[in-house]
């Protein structure tokens, strides 16, 4: 009889266990203010109070503010979606830079004691399925070298409707295989202001180059089909840049077309660079579809690009860029 009432005791005491477990709500939604009117006054107190491995969508709201941080939203904090209350309103700066001494004499986990290209970011994105929209993240460090404003290692990343800023590596796409999406966003920077592993489609978004150099530095792995691909933008330029590259090769295989872009006359009429190695021109893809404007100029092109034809322009879809089979339904590359 004792024994029955202690078998009877656990059961109920797991089903109640169980019960809670299923009625345990999480917050949705946070709101971010400094001036203390929402649920947290730093962006990344906010973030590191959602749930961990979340599975179901949680919105970050940023009221209007500029927030002195350096912020990261690491591995264990997906399906995030920070969203400022209005592009130019919310702004995220820092000032890191390759080569900026650690403060009060610190070293990093591998001994060194200055930032790298790599840490030097404003916002990093480690965790996929984040979403940030309608705000701005600034790299104040100023033309110092590299100096990250975005650097996103997470998969299925969307950018909606932001501005980034900086000057060298304003935007680090880092991570291979990963899928990022830029839309209706403005970017500016000086020398290879786009760069890294990622697969990455920019939609209606507008680059300013602020000084001759280069746009982009792909380092796309060579068994990946798909690098940068731009579709609709605009390139523009500060009116001291008169001589600017479309792209050069950050590694030898890397992959940047241009689909119906508008180039300003800053672009230079053969385009692109080899990097002082002519090597990578038997092995990069580089390639436009009906660029216009006055830095459009296919006939003057270096030899080793591409003009696509309208067959070859039929693999450039989202479904194919982004490896789905099915017709594009996921939030994450939606322009919605």
């Amino acid at each position: 009889m004792k024994k029955s009432l202690i078998s009877m005791f656990l059961f109920f005491l797991s089903l109640s266990v169980v019960i809670a477990q299923k009625t345990t709500t999480y917050p949705t939604k946070f709101t971010v203010a400094l001036d203390g009117s929402g649920d947290f006054k730093s962006i990344q107190e906010a973030i590191m109070a959602f749930r961990d491995h979340s599975q179901q969508r949680v919105i970050l709201f940023i009221k209007n503010g500029t927030y002195h941080e350096k912020v990261t939203i690491p591995a264990n904090k997906p399906n995030l979606h920070l969203v400022g209350e209005s592009r130019e309103g919310v702004v995220i700066t820092n000032g890191d830079y390759s080569g900026k001494t650690y403060p009060n004499g610190q070293k990093d986990a591998v001994g060194k004691t200055q930032f790298s290209t790599y840490n030097s970011y404003t916002l990093l994105v480690d965790a996929p399925d984040i979403v940030l929209e309608n705000l701005t993240i600034v790299n104040s460090a100023g033309r110092v070298g590299q100096a990250v404003a975005l650097h996103v290692e997470g998969d299925r990343f969307v950018c909606k409707n932001c501005t980034l800023l900086g000057n060298q590596d304003t935007l680090y796409a880092a991570r291979e295989g990963t899928r990022q999406f830029y839309v209706n966003c403005q970017i500016e920077g000086t020398t290879d202001y786009l760069f890294g592993k990622a697969i990455v489609v920019f939609k209606s978004c507008t680059l300013k180059s602020l000084s001759d150099s280069y746009i982009t530095a792909a380092a796309t792995p060579d068994y990946q089909p798909f690098g940068f691909v731009f579709f609709d933008c605009k390139l523009t330029a500060d009116s001291t840049a008169k001589k600017v590259f479309l792209g050069r090769p950050w590694r030898p295989a890397c992959k940047t077309v241009f689909i119906r872009t508008e180039m300003g006359s800053h672009i230079l009429p053969i385009g692109w660079n080899n990097w002082g190695n002519p090597a990578n021109e038997k092995t990069v893809l580089y390639a436009e579809y009906q660029s216009t404007g006055e830095g459009a100029n296919p006939s003057k092109r270096v030899a080793w690009s591409r003009q696509l034809s309208k067959k070859e322009l039929r693999i450039y879809t989202l479904e194919n860029i982004f490896g789905t089979k099915e017709p594009i339904k996921n939030w994450w590359n939606r322009e919605e």
